[in-house]
């Protein structure tokens, strides 16, 4: 974020002169974000040895190590973790007051970054942008799509979508809508293999489809064993689009959301009414950001797109493959 020096009264007997160059505090975020000096010099436009100095400046003014430097990357402090929320309090109010004078009444500007599970982001939320975009042309994106922990746990985005609950500690947090997972094959699979009857003979006689479940470190899909005890995914890929596509090709059988396998004309359900999960999508802000317009913007468009959506449900509603009933 391009800002200008100000100078930061911190209340520590340890801060040379009784102040903090906030540009410095600009570099240790993107290096507590990223965990590698490479990284965050690409981000901040500047090269390694800037940032490197920068660093080793504001360790000199408070008189703590920010980071250990280890063959792995920069591993944050416990003093950098002290100091880490009131760098993004200073970030957050240089953010405010850029919007502030740089946007026009009713019009939004300058770069929003959102992170999203890869099933929802490329299926749900790229094709409901369209609205947010002509209304603000001024407005960028940052979409960033993976199934990962460690995205939300980076704190690294200004409005993110997650099937995990995150601790309201740092962050607004509210219900987005609950989907529903469902098994499904492509009619030429069907045709090779026929229709299972039952579970069991799903789990023991046809390719199932499903994440590598040793890099799968999302609570709330590792559904498999709930639904399938003791089956083995043949073929496992690290995203849903790589199983959608799987499936397609009559790979095997595949656990979908409905909004990807009931929008799928090509895909037949299986064993329908006995295989189905319901999970959930949470809305996250970090609570620093939550007076920005943009973001404001961002998640309203979000939720008036799920609200929207036919597969897509909230609390009081059914998720699954059959439309909601459209209000009076």
């Amino acid at each position: 974020m391009q800002a200008s020096r100000i100078n930061y009264a911190v209340s520590t007997a340890r801060v040379q002169n009784g102040v903090v160059d906030t540009e410095n505090l600009r570099f240790l975020l993107e290096v507590a974000r990223t965990g590698r000096l490479r990284d965050a010099a690409a981000r901040l436009q500047v090269d390694e040895t800037t940032v490197s100095r920068r660093i080793g400046r504001l360790e000199q003014e408070l008189g703590v190590r920010m980071f250990d430097r280890t063959p792995q990357g920069w591993r944050i402090t416990e003093p950098g973790l002290l100091i880490l929320p009131h760098a993004e309090a200073i970030e957050s109010s240089v953010a405010r007051a850029l919007e502030a004078v740089t946007s026009r009444p009713g019009d939004l500007s300058g770069t929003a970054r959102i992170l999203a599970p890869d099933g929802f982001g490329a299926n749900v939320l790229m094709p409901g942008l369209q609205p947010l975009l002509d209304a603000h042309p001024g407005l960028s994106l940052e979409v960033i799509t993976a199934t990962s922990h460690d995205l939300i746990t980076a704190r690294d985005f200004d409005v993110a979508v997650t099937l995990e609950r995150p601790s309201p500690r740092s962050a607004a947090v509210r219900h987005l809508a609950d989907y529903e997972l469902r098994c499904y094959a492509s009619r030429e699979y069907l045709d090779r293999h026929g229709m299972p009857g039952s579970v069991d003979e799903l789990r023991r006689d046809h390719d199932l489809i499903w994440y590598v479940d040793a890099l799968l470190d999302v609570l709330p899909l590792r559904v498999l064993d709930e639904l399938l005890p003791r089956a083995h995914a043949r073929l496992q890929t690290t995203n849903i689009t790589g199983q959608h596509s799987a499936v397609r090709a009559g790979l095997g059988v595949a656990l979908l959301p409905t909004y990807i396998g009931a929008a799928d004309a090509g895909l037949v359900g299986v064993l329908p009414e006995e295989l189905r999960i319901s999970r959930t999508y949470w809305l996250v802000v970090p609570r620093d950001l939550t007076e920005l317009l943009r973001v404001r913007e961002i998640t309203q468009a979000i939720v008036s797109l799920v609200e929207r959506h036919p597969h897509l449900s909230t609390r009081d509603e059914q998720p699954g493959g059959a439309p909601r009933a459209q209000s009076s």
